[in-house]
């Protein structure tokens, strides 16, 4: 059985330091994505939407990495990759704290063999299974960051403003503009994992 070896291959990308701050160049990577919006006040762990989120992408995802790697003819195996999201609000402002109405694009890493039409595939699968609004919510898409900034946060969500501080600071210190939306690629699951010891990627495209 042929094995994609992703989190090898992408890993500059998935585990950077949480030491320093660095430049990274983004290839044009695909997702399976979808759009919600989290209501002024409410949290992302009390969001029913950002919960609808995570259970399709995550059932679409394991649904196509079964479909390849039980076929009878040239089996491939790959990792279901991390859960991932685009934050952005009205004011331009990312701070956990602003009570302000939050959009986001959540979203997981597909490899190049999951084309358009065999993704559609999958997503059938999964609405026979699981009927409701998330599947039909879900889609395949190309994104293309580029140039950005990341480093690795560990602790809880509500200390990372400390070091989207020391992103900001690396940025003026290099000349960079901050542009586009905040990026966030979560490597553990707060229900069940040390707050102090979550892993986050934080990410933020640069000009």
């Amino acid at each position: 059985m042929e094995t994609l070896d992703l989190r090898t291959q992408y890993k500059h990308l998935y585990k950077p330091s949480a030491k320093k701050v660095v430049l990274v160049d983004v290839p044009p990577l695909q997702f399976a994505m979808l759009d919600g919006i989290i209501p002024a006040g409410q949290r992302v762990g009390d969001s029913p939407d950002f919960a609808e989120a995570m259970n399709a992408l995550y059932g679409i995802s394991y649904t196509l990495k079964f479909m390849f790697k039980k076929r009878a003819e040239n089996p491939i195996d790959y990792p279901v990759m991390a859960l991932e999201a685009l934050w952005q609000t009205e004011s331009g402002i990312f701070n956990p704290d602003v009570r302000e109405t939050w959009r986001y694009t959540a979203m997981i890493m597909q490899p190049d063999i999951i084309t358009p039409e065999v993704f559609e595939e999958g997503r059938a699968q999964l609405l026979q299974k699981h009927p409701g609004p998330g599947p039909a919510r879900l889609r395949l898409e190309p994104f293309h960051e580029g140039r950005a900034i990341q480093v690795m946060h560990i602790g809880p969500y509500a200390t990372e403003m400390a070091t989207i501080g020391r992103m900001d600071e690396f940025a003026q210190a290099n000349g960079l503009t901050l542009h586009g939306r905040h990026h966030e690629i979560y490597l553990g699951d707060p229900r069940r994992a040390d707050p102090e010891k979550l892993k986050t990627v934080l990410r933020h495209p640069v000009l």
